[in-house]
């Protein structure tokens, strides 16, 4: 019989971490805090700004996300499950009177040699039902509204114009020039902001963890 001085737990595998980022996407809210189920993981991230990814044992964590410095009444209170080698973003978007937190899965596919993927998450709480497309008409993403995660696509890398235009018309709502996306490499293209109003409607390209 084969003997160990070592209890079994010695020779289980430590989990693979999974990782998390908050998003503040909510145009009129002011700096937020952030707390996973009682840690503050984020503090004064104020809107269109991004935490960098933060490492997670995998299980289930309350989220609650507070005007900054305070730690009263929650702005959102929600639930993530992180399932093992995993990554996500926590989007919060709306306007404050109706904030929500959007929990963006961070899939990767796999990439053929020099390809990268992009997907189109939509988080313009005014904006139309959009088609994101290229200067030379080739259509990305159809018919994405409000809180919509698109599908994965794999594309070339290059130096890309894209246009929001509204849903299944030629009717330009913003054009974001010189947007590279480099090989190898996994990308997240936002949509922020309010057309016609101010803060500007504007895209955040976001480089995903997959990426690096």
């Amino acid at each position: 019989m084969y003997y160990s001085p070592y209890p079994p737990c010695m020779y289980r595998m430590a989990p693979i971490p999974s990782y998390i980022r908050i998003l503040h996407a909510s145009p009129d809210t002011p700096a937020v805090d952030v707390y996973a189920s009682g840690n503050l993981i984020a503090q004064n991230l104020t809107y269109k700004n991004f935490t960098p990814y933060l490492p997670l044992t995998p299980g289930r964590y309350s989220i609650l996300i507070y005007p900054a410095g305070t730690k009263v009444t929650p702005l959102i209170n929600t639930s993530l499950d992180v399932m093992p080698d995993s990554n996500y973003t926590i989007a919060a978007t709306g306007m404050r009177r109706d904030i929500k937190a959007l929990i963006v899965p961070d899939t990767a596919l796999p990439l053929p040699a020099n390809r990268s993927q992009i997907k189109f998450v939509h988080l313009s709480p005014n904006s139309p039902m959009v088609d994101l497309v290229t200067s030379d008409g080739t259509i990305l993403f159809r018919n994405i509204e409000f809180k919509e995660i698109s599908n994965n696509l794999i594309i070339n890398p290059s130096r890309y114009t894209i246009q929001a235009r509204v849903a299944g018309t030629t009717q330009v709502i913003l054009t974001v020039p010189n947007v590279v996306i480099q090989g190898n490499r996994y990308y997240t293209i936002y949509a922020v902001g309010l057309a016609d109003q101010n803060p500007p409607l504007q895209m955040l390209i976001a480089l995903d963890k997959a990426s690096y």
